[in-house]
């Protein structure tokens, strides 16, 4: 019976590390809300005292919603995408296939559909980092990356929905309980694969070819009446030397309201 017990000491004090180790590490992947370097950042490039009342949650209505602007070929349409036609969109999975359902935007962003048709006999190449939101309030509001959406989503992130997802990926070890093998996967991924695939990316865009994709900035300030979102620094005409000899920017004007 003693040799049982002594055999048996060294595989519980095993059991009770592991699990200990499992316990802690759910209580710091679980502890939701954390918050991105990127979110503590300035939001907007204006005044400080207006800050606080940007990247807010608020529904806006642009008007006109949609806008269609040429310059030498160059076809771009801007159109709002709401949070009904975000939904409706992400939902559509013959566009997003197993990813579709979930809509990776939140109402502390303001997110626009674009499409470019280049019939311009050349190339084109866009950098989304060069487009610009203003508002008549005196600030400006830059391109978000993929990276923005994610950290938004995790900063929001319930308490136990790290934890949830290691719980879902354990696999019976030697104890009955293992701790997490492979990949964490959950909402987080997700939504960083829906904003990879649907955002407007750079690069080049050639004669005849159709591309379109979503851009987003934090949300204005709500007291915003007019807004401006400027495409600039599109670039065209490239010489030997792959050096643009033109640039060029389309600049679209819209009144911001709420609905009621």
């Amino acid at each position: 019976m003693s040799n049982s017990v002594t055999r048996s000491a060294p595989a519980l004090r095993t059991c009770t590390v592991l699990l200990s180790a499992f316990c802690f590490l759910l209580t710091v992947l679980g502890c939701g809300g954390k918050t991105s370097s990127l979110l503590l950042e300035r939001q907007a490039r204006g005044p400080i005292a207006e800050e606080q009342a940007v990247a807010t949650s608020v529904i806006w209505a642009l008007e006109p919603a949609t806008q269609t602007k040429t310059q030498n070929g160059l076809d771009i349409s801007l159109t709002h995408a709401t949070m009904p036609y975000l939904n409706k969109l992400f939902n559509n999975k013959q566009v997003f296939g197993g990813h579709a359902g979930l809509n990776p935007y939140f109402r502390e962003q303001l997110v626009f559909y674009v499409r470019i048709a280049n019939h311009t006999g050349k190339r084109v190449r866009i950098e989304p980092d060069r487009f610009v939101l203003l508002d008549d309030r005196g600030s400006q509001y830059h391109f978000l990356s993929p990276d923005y959406g994610t950290a938004l989503a995790e900063s929001k992130a319930p308490v136990a929905t790290t934890t949830r997802g290691i719980l879902d990926d354990a696999r019976p070890g030697y104890f009955g309980v293992g701790l997490p093998v492979g990949k964490i996967i959950g909402k987080p991924q997700q939504r960083f694969a829906l904003l990879e695939l649907a955002s407007l990316q750079a690069g080049d865009i050639y004669d005849g070819v159709v591309y379109d994709g979503l851009i987003a900035f934090w949300s204005p300030h709500w007291e915003s009446q007019k807004l401006k979102l400027i495409l600039g620094g599109i670039k065209t005409n490239f010489d030997a030397a792959d050096l643009p000899q033109a640039v060029l920017e389309f600049v679209f004007e819209c009144a911001a309201s709420h609905p009621k």
